[in-house]
């Protein structure tokens, strides 16, 4: 059984309120886990939000966690990787101009994965579904991630947290394709300019360019390395069995999230810290004005990321939203990711 320890929301006390939580939540995660040394430059993994996206946490959320951290002698930065589709956070460039402009301003921000996905680790798990999991370089290479999720609906996963960011969040440009379509990239020959930057970033020697110019699929281990950095949109990751995995393909896309989440978190010293105000039944990435479907309910923290989001759905399933999805504690559960036992601590 996972300890979880829960402050709830002060509407009284509005943002800097859960700012207040979130750092007496750090604090305390510092204290229990035995090791309070923080790195010299801490990751602070958020979620920037979608453009037209209005219920994302708001950056001064994070103010009291960043006081905290440069207190102590130490500096930090906001933390993210690039997403799969297209739009304003599909490139580091555009990415960091949306950022600002909801307001992450205050501390640096990294792009985890590089100008466009392309810097990635594989970090073995040998799972059911995967044998190794496509993680954004920056995020792997970091022994200690302050992971700050925003509890909410999801239309494929069912429900986000820090399961979800853990997986999709900490999940280079490849990952995020190897989870969602289920397939490996292909050349489409009439856009391809025979420029040869994607064999710069293939490992696996898998494609040849030339008067036909192909990827082998025995070689292709799908990390998407190729579709990220090709500048004349060569590389194409659709196909009518990837859409179908997508659309309907919920279990194993929770499954696929959940070893996601094994793989960035194991061996690691992750402290795991989820908001579960603004509840919306979609996902921050959704790029539209959504309404809550409950009341704010607080600031959940635990060293065990299944035991908070458990924690979470259970806190939301109270206040009437029983979100889908959480089948994908059991399978984290089983594979060794947490456990779904906790005891909720109050801290008043």
């Amino acid at each position: 059984m996972s300890d979880v320890f829960f402050i709830p929301f002060d509407p009284a006390a509005g943002t800097a309120g859960l700012s207040q939580a979130a750092v007496r939540l750090l604090r305390t995660l510092l204290e229990r886990s035995g090791d309070a040394l923080l790195p010299a430059d801490v990751p602070l993994k958020v979620h920037f939000g979608e453009k037209g996206n209005r219920t994302f946490l708001k950056p001064e959320v994070y103010d009291g966690i960043i006081d905290f951290i440069q207190a102590q002698g130490r500096a930090c930065h906001f933390a993210e990787t690039s997403v799969l589709y297209g739009g304003e956070r599909f490139s580091r460039e555009k990415h960091l101009a949306l950022a600002k402009k909801h307001g992450f301003t205050r501390i640096p921000i990294v792009i985890a994965d590089g100008a466009r996905g392309e810097e990635s680790v594989s970090v073995p798990v040998n799972l059911k579904h995967f044998k190794s999991a496509s993680i954004a370089k920056a995020l792997a290479e970091a022994d200690r991630v302050v992971v700050l999720s925003h509890f909410k609906g999801h239309g494929l996963a069912g429900f986000g947290g820090a399961i979800k960011q853990l997986s999709m969040g900490f999940a280079a440009k490849g990952g995020k394709m190897a989870m969602h379509l289920n397939v490996k990239p292909r050349i489409r020959n009439w856009k391809c300019k025979r420029c040869k930057l994607c064999l710069t970033r293939c490992n696996e020697s898998a494609i040849t360019i030339g008067d036909r110019s192909f990827i082998d699929h025995d070689k292709c281990i799908g990390c998407g390395a190729c579709f990220s950095i090709c500048p004349h949109h060569a590389v194409s990751i659709l196909s009518f069995a990837g859409l179908k995995h997508a659309l309907f393909g919920g279990r194993l896309f929770r499954e696929k999230l959940v070893e996601y989440a094994y793989a960035s978190h194991r061996g690691k010293h992750h402290l795991y810290i989820t908001f579960a105000v603004n509840v919306t039944r979609g996902c921050d990435c959704e790029p539209r004005p959504m309404m809550t479907c409950v009341h704010d309910i607080g600031v959940f923290a635990s060293l065990d990321p299944v035991a908070v989001d458990a924690a979470c759905w259970d806190a939301a399933a109270k206040a009437g939203k029983k979100f889908k999805g959480a089948e994908q504690l059991a399978y984290a559960e089983k594979i060794g990711l947490g456990t779904r036992k906790y005891n909720l601590i109050r801290l008043d």
